[in-house]
């Protein structure tokens, strides 16, 4: 490494070499874990527990993932079946923000790291540790999510990011995994990279890198059916939601996980939920990724709708706005943040009245909202009499003359200001 690229540590909370014997390493399996754990142990000296969760990955072997860390020298690997807190506890909360960052980018992996976070520092602390890796680049937002989350969770604890130091770009990561004898899933002849969980797979790397190219999203959106090769018959879902979070599925109760697994599995058999996203990270650069997330996607249509017809104008104003703003936290590495809590508290407020059923037509890469029902539903317009509410049409102009007087005084000004500049 050359002194001018050279990695220097400033930040009090960064573990240097013989500060710690133990390392809690964040495993997801990938290249950039998988080779750090070897470098961890070569560079630093330090005996190295792997962690991994279950939180739904739509792809991932999670035993071979666990029999790779013990191969490659962990003194243990940990894999921590959460699936279920990872719905109930952090999912739920996107669904009632309607989880969107720039577009139709749900937040799957930034979600996912909040609760890595937390039950990293969970097993750490359980084992004494008091220093925890991870795989995140210098150049993204996940080294932000986790090393704040972590501090925030608890502010002694030292962290180490080999990505961030070790200077390998991911050519010199493949020829180190060669070199050490580490199976990576990423060769140079296949770039990419993903995160993966029940909520969405996040694809990167390779030509998806350069917006200027077309991403050849065959070569690497293997685990649902791509639009133009789904099923030419349309396919509907009936969503049941209460308390602003689905709760059958088809008219059969389910846990929000198996809800989610199933529409994973019928959303991306119709091709729905890919999004191809250019988006600010906090970083300061633009990134494109492509995104599988047939169930997210569905889930969040389906809740939007619902929620827009229980709720006044004025609440869907205001909620969306906070929407927008959660997402930005969410996406921004603030989820134990305040802000957050005072928001989540706000939306578990609004989501009292979201309840009911929302169908959906599934067709070819679209979702549709094609019907709804609520007892919460606020009353709706026909051109017919029979609404069921007291509609007295005499008072429509009165309102009219009233709600437009501003904007009709506006324009006599500006009309005789004009006729005084002619003279």
């Amino acid at each position: 490494m050359d002194s001018k690229n050279e990695y220097k540590k400033i930040a009090s909370y960064e573990a240097n070499v013989g500060d710690a014997d133990h390392i809690l390493l964040l495993y997801s399996g990938g290249l950039d874990t998988s080779v750090m754990l070897k470098w961890l142990q070569n560079h630093y000296g330090t005996k190295v527990t792997a962690l991994t969760l279950d939180i739904g990955q739509q792809k991932d072997d999670l035993d071979a993932i666990k029999k790779k860390a013990l191969k490659l020298g962990a003194v243990d690997a940990i894999v921590l079946d959460v699936k279920d807190e990872f719905a109930e506890q952090f999912i739920a909360k996107g669904i009632k923000a309607n989880a969107a960052y720039q577009g139709e980018y749900h937040l799957s992996t930034a979600i996912g790291r909040a609760i890595t976070a937390k039950k990293g520092v969970d097993v750490a602390n359980a084992k004494g540790i008091s220093c925890i890796a991870h795989g995140c680049t210098g150049k993204g937002n996940d080294q932000v999510r986790f090393d704040g989350y972590v501090l925030a969770l608890d502010s002694q604890m030292k962290i180490v990011a080999p990505v961030r130091e070790w200077n390998m770009d991911r050519n010199a990561e493949i020829e180190y995994a060669k070199k050490n004898g580490i199976q990576v899933p990423v060769k140079k002849n296949f770039p990419y990279s993903v995160d993966d969980n029940m909520w969405g797979m996040t694809w990167e790397g390779g030509e998806i890198e350069d917006p200027a190219s077309v991403p050849r999203v065959a070569r690497f959106l293997t685990t649902y059916t791509l639009p133009e090769k789904a099923p030419d018959k349309a396919e509907t879902v009936a969503l049941e939601f209460k308390l602003g979070l689905p709760y059958k599925l088809n008219g059969k109760k389910m846990r929000l996980e198996e809800i989610i697994a199933s529409l994973n599995k019928t959303g991306g058999k119709h091709g729905v939920g890919i999004a191809y996203m250019i988006e600010d990270r906090l970083v300061g650069l633009k990134d494109r990724g492509v995104y599988e997330q047939p169930g997210a996607h569905i889930i969040i249509e389906a809740h939007r709708a619902l929620e827009k017809l229980v709720s006044t104008r004025e609440l869907n104003e205001v909620k969306s706005m906070l929407d927008i703003k959660w997402g930005y936290l969410c996406y921004g590495a603030k989820w134990y943040d305040p802000t957050m809590d005072a928001i989540n508290a706000f939306n578990d407020e609004v989501n009292k009245k979201v309840e009911g059923m929302v169908t959906l037509k599934l067709h070819k890469g679209n979702t549709t909202v094609v019907a709804l029902k609520s007892p919460y539903a606020m009353k709706h317009a026909s051109f017919n009499n029979d609404e069921g509410y007291a509609y007295n049409v005499n008072a429509s102009a009165g309102f009219i003359e009233v709600h437009t007087l501003q904007m009709k005084i506006a324009n006599e000004i500006a009309r005789k200001a004009a006729k005084g500049k002619k003279k």
